[in-house]
């Protein structure tokens, strides 16, 4: 493996853990202030990565690691505890804990995109010859740290983007079914609540969100080089 794809790899995964911690934290916090004290009393609400790798060492460290210096970016899952006796007495806070996770992701990636623009606008950065998605703008005095917090931005933004959408998809186990389960009525909620909870279901979710993703990502990531180069052309 090159240096450039091991520095690559290890800054998706970096992301990744921190974007995971923040999105973990923030459902553990909505759940505390709607009432419930699972994730509270298991540590989940905090910044620190440690309680949410102790959760899920696979998916917050092993399965993160291997994704990231084979694809060269990060794949992986957490979860935060819940009561689910709370959830189906309060439908309504819950859907607001489900829906507080992927808020976290789109905080990171707003606060991103503004310190990109921010420094374009400034003459920091430039726009690059050729874009990825660990590169949408270049160091204006080619400055190697320069562009080495080009690129952490832009994978901030370009991952917590990627995220938030990803876990919006209405299908369980995904945060999406969770927030249309406060949304709906209260037969159809139990409906759904039934969904989310079944591991058929759950399976069956994450294989439909595997397909779709795939098909809105590109999409998804030219809007971003929208918004980060309005004015230019690269497509």
């Amino acid at each position: 493996m090159e240096a450039r794809d091991l520095t690559q790899g290890l800054l998706w995964f970096a992301a990744f853990l921190f974007s995971t911690t923040v999105h973990e934290a923030m459902h553990a916090l909505a759940a505390l202030r709607g009432g419930d004290r699972t994730a509270y009393l298991g540590g989940q609400v905090s910044l620190s990565p440690i309680p949410h790798i102790r959760r899920e060492p696979i998916g917050m460290l092993g399965v993160p690691l291997l994704t990231a210096f084979t694809n060269g970016w990060a794949v992986g899952w957490a979860s935060t505890p819940y009561d689910p006796v709370w959830a189906a007495r309060y439908p309504r806070r819950a859907a607001l804990m489900a829906a507080a996770g992927p808020t976290g992701n789109l905080l990171i990636a707003v606060l991103a995109l503004v310190c990109l623009r921010a420094g374009l606008a400034a003459g920091v950065f430039i726009s690059p010859r050729q874009v990825s998605f660990h590169h949408l703008v270049e160091a204006a005095s080619g400055a190697p740290w320069l562009t080495a917090v080009g690129e952490v931005l832009t994978v901030l933004l370009v991952l917590n983007v990627f995220l938030f959408v990803f876990n919006i998809l209405p299908f369980p186990p995904l945060d999406g079914a969770s927030v249309l389960g406060g949304l709906v009525p209260e037969r159809a909620a139990v409906a759904v609540r039934g969904f989310t909870g079944n591991p058929i279901f759950s399976l069956l979710g994450i294989l439909v969100a595997w397909q779709v993703f795939p098909k809105i990502a590109g999409p998804i990531f030219d809007g971003l080089l929208r918004l980060v180069h309005p004015h230019d052309r690269f497509f």
